[in-house]
């Protein structure tokens, strides 16, 4: 059954696009196969976008704001730094399933367009600062949070990539565990 366009909305478009940026970068986003896959006409898309662009750019909007300050609020929220740190870790493991596609991943193949390198930035930016807030709430100095912030937010984009391309790799909970232990600063 074909979905009416008018049931689409452009958000479903944007995500579909963030899908299509997942498996093959900003190539894959296309109107024709993207309706096809959404069950709709290219009309519907028209009906919200005037440009593929113009869909690029929500794409990265939502994203941003899925991966960034906005989605990381709910683990800004969480009072005990040790927590947190715990459920960051925890949640980037065990959401990233072997060899399932991720936008941030896939997003560094096209770092070149301005756009990508934009929205990566402003997700770097806020995961940089919720782990660098986490850090010096842990007692480290401005400086070595920030340093251990890097350092941290540059195994998990490790651990992410890891969960791609290893479906034989260790148990998520177990890595979750080991990953927090070694994040945490030592007495």
């Amino acid at each position: 059954m074909v979905n009416e366009p008018s049931r689409l909305s452009a958000q479903d478009w944007a995500r579909a696009a963030l899908e299509a940026i997942a498996k093959g970068g900003l190539a894959a986003v296309a109107v024709e196969p993207l309706a096809r896959t959404l069950g709709v006409t290219k009309g519907s898309f028209y009906a919200h976008y005037r440009t593929r662009d113009e869909l690029v750019a929500a794409a990265l909007t939502e994203w941003t704001r899925s991966h960034g300050a906005d989605g990381l609020s709910w683990y800004a929220d969480i009072a005990d730094p040790e927590q947190r740190l715990r459920e960051l870790v925890t949640a980037v493991v065990q959401a990233v399933q072997p060899l399932a596609p991720s936008v941030h991943l896939s997003l560094l193949g096209d770092r070149n367009d301005p756009r990508v390198r934009d929205a990566v930035r402003q997700v770097n930016q806020a995961r940089l600062e919720v782990l660098t807030q986490t850090y010096r709430e842990l007692g480290l100095s401005p400086e070595r949070a920030a340093s251990r912030a890097r350092v941290a937010y540059a195994a998990i984009l490790g651990l992410m990539h890891l969960a791609q391309t290893d479906p034989d790799g260790t148990d998520p909970a177990v890595l979750a565990d080991e990953a927090t232990a070694a994040f945490l600063p030592r007495a």
